[in-house]
């Protein structure tokens, strides 16, 4: 495409747009008559004109951008907050001076720095940039919605974080600041903290939290290292560094959060844990759970972000469909007996026994959960948090369920003997008991159960099933591209079965849609044992795990890479995923 120096204007745009045949005649016209105060590209994109080049499709922001970089010979820049470093884009140039020319750095190179611009036709700031950073500058054409949602949230967080910096640098005095970081977990007489309530702390608190809401995390991390505190996102599963801030300031950050969650702020030696009930930028109400851990270098917070939405989906929403979700309901749909959800952490359990506890309680049943901690308050369930300070631990707490007049127990975990008892007991008696073990997979349950001591027999009467289940990172569908598959990946997918070989799956690719990672949100695979008449002759005082498992696969048993590699058939995920997040399953 041609370079242009033609001034950027709605009419040129316009212009531009109807000699590359993006636009017919009719619509050229219309789009002439769009607001000339407002910027061209999102002058036009407010119309909703078809684009001629792909029919169906409308002209957005982003597909206008697009083309318009192309036509003016300068490259299209998606910025991505994730991997931005904000500290050193916002020290090239003073916000004033990028607010007046509308444009943001978006990345600062060893000889280079890359400034976006949604005006291919200025360039008269090049020289000023070039002359202050002694670097030469490259122009990238970007949308302009993002440039100026960018350019505040960048500069704003990056003067609570200075500003925060230099008051503490004001508080503290020499002596302290020459304390090795270890003893930094002591209270030090005489060394003032940053406040919790400082309004640059209150501003990054806010800003974090509407931050991670925005970019779909489910949990947050704040982490002391010897020099800084760094934050981190988990988006879809996989951690994403977000922003680096001086230790003070993290510390100060961990401090307010603290505050909001009402914890006991003094107290930095011991784990904590706490809660905080806030809402999103949509208003819509979100729950965190809070978890401090004391290290080397001070405290480490985790927030999990329990987003309400989740008791609202539905089983294939989850990727519970078809024949498992079938299997699924089967198991829960008894009166009595146990059912076991097996997994590591995060790997979806908790998200799997809501939403079938809600399937389940109705106004004719009565359904109790034993919890630690309680994860998400439901109207639905009575639910019961563990305190083992007091004596109330799970298999207490089962105990004391069973003269409460239960339908459904949940147990939220069987850590120990006592526990796996009186959930049998429970089971025994008519009760349908619903817990979580931590296994690689389905089968392992059993010998689970055995190692905590409870016997065979017990195992027998009383298990309706076994899920075990994984989240997978779904391909962004914006973005997805078809390729070949590879044949050995293939077939470490589905060992020990056999399974015809797709002619096509896709990849990740990355788009503006998925931040260019190339998924966007995630879904469960499932493996089941169920107790058939096969698994339960295996199921002994010395059970073989491996023979059980060959057992459960003869009788029509899956493993996890297996409803794995079905949904990579069926173009929701990638081969490379489903190896990541499930465990290696052996020949037989």
């Amino acid at each position: 495409m041609k370079q242009t120096k033609q001034k950027f204007s709605l009419k040129s745009v316009v212009e531009a747009l109807k000699e590359e045949g993006v636009i017919n005649d009719a619509d050229a016209v219309r789009a002439s008559g769009g607001s000339v105060q407002a910027h061209p590209i999102k002058a036009i994109s407010a119309m909703g004109i078809a684009d001629q080049r792909k029919k169906g499709r409308v002209l957005t922001e982003e597909t206008l951008s697009e083309w318009y970089a192309e036509y003016a010979g300068l490259a299209y820049y998606r910025i991505n907050p994730l991997k931005t470093d904000v500290e050193s884009i916002t020290q090239v140039m003073s916000y004033a001076f990028a607010t007046r020319h509308k444009i943001l750095c978006v990345e600062v190179q060893a000889t280079e720095v890359l400034i976006a611009t949604s005006d291919a036709s200025e360039d008269s700031w090049i020289q000023s940039i070039e002359q202050t950073t002694k670097k030469k500058v490259k122009k990238v054409f970007c949308n302009p919605d993002r440039i100026e949602a960018h350019l505040v949230e960048f500069y704003t967080i990056a003067k609570s974080v200075s500003g925060a910096g230099a008051e503490e640098a004001g508080l503290k005095s020499a002596a302290a600041a020459n304390i090795s970081d270890f003893e930094q977990l002591l209270d030090l007489k005489g060394d003032k903290d940053l406040g919790a309530d400082d309004k640059h702390i209150v501003n990054i608190v806010d800003w974090l939290l509407q931050y991670a809401f925005s970019q779909r995390a489910s949990d947050i991390h704040i982490e002391p290292r010897r020099e800084i505190g760094s934050v981190r996102f988990r988006i879809d599963g996989v951690l994403h560094d977000v922003y680096e801030m001086p230790r003070h300031v993290a510390n100060a950050v961990t401090s307010r959060i603290k505050v909001l969650g009402r914890m006991d702020v003094a107290e930095k030696r011991r784990p904590q844990d706490g809660r905080i009930k806030t809402r999103t930028a949509d208003n819509s109400e979100v729950e965190l759970r809070l978890s401090t851990l004391p290290t080397a270098f001070g405290e480490k917070l985790v927030m999990r972000i329990f987003d309400p939405e989740v008791l609202l989906r539905s089983f294939a929403d989850m990727g519970l469909q078809g024949k498992d979700g079938d299997i699924w309901s089967g198991m829960i749909g008894r009166t009595s007996g146990i059912v076991l959800v097996t997994g590591p952490t995060g790997s979806g359990k908790t998200t799997t026994l809501y939403t079938s506890l809600r399937e389940i309680a109705t106004k004719e049943v009565n359904v109790s959960t034993l919890e630690d901690p309680i994860e998400m308050v439901v109207d639905q369930f009575n639910q019961t948090q563990v305190q083992p300070k007091i004596g109330l631990d799970f298999a207490t707490g089962v105990r004391t369920l069973l003269r409460q007049d239960p339908d459904v127990i949940m147990v939220g975990e069987i850590r120990d003997l006592e526990t796996a008892e009186m959930a049998v007991q429970a089971a025994l008696t008519g009760h349908l008991v619903i817990s979580t073990l931590h296994t690689n997979d389905a089968c392992a349950a059993i010998t689970r159960l055995q190692d905590l001591g409870l016997p065979a027999h017990l195992i027998r009467v009383t298990l309706n099933g076994v899920m075990a289940q994984r989240l997978v990172r779904k391909l962004c569908p914006h973005c997805r591209e078809e390729v070949e598959p590879n044949k050995d990946a293939w077939n470490s997918l589905v060992k020990p079965f056999k399974a015809e070989m797709p002619k096509t799956i896709y990849k990740a690719a990355g788009c503006l849609e998925c931040r260019n990672t190339g998924y966007l949100g995630r879904e469960g695979i499932y493996e089941f044992l169920l107790p058939t008449s096969g698994v339960r002759k295996k199921i002994t005082d010395n059970c073989d795990l491996q023979e059980l498992r060959v057992q459960a696969y003869r009788d029509g048993a899956q493993t996890l890479r297996l409803s794995g590699a079905r949904k990579v058939a069926a173009g929701k995920t990638t081969i490379e995923e489903v190896l990541r997040v499930t465990p290696t399953v052996e020949d037989f």
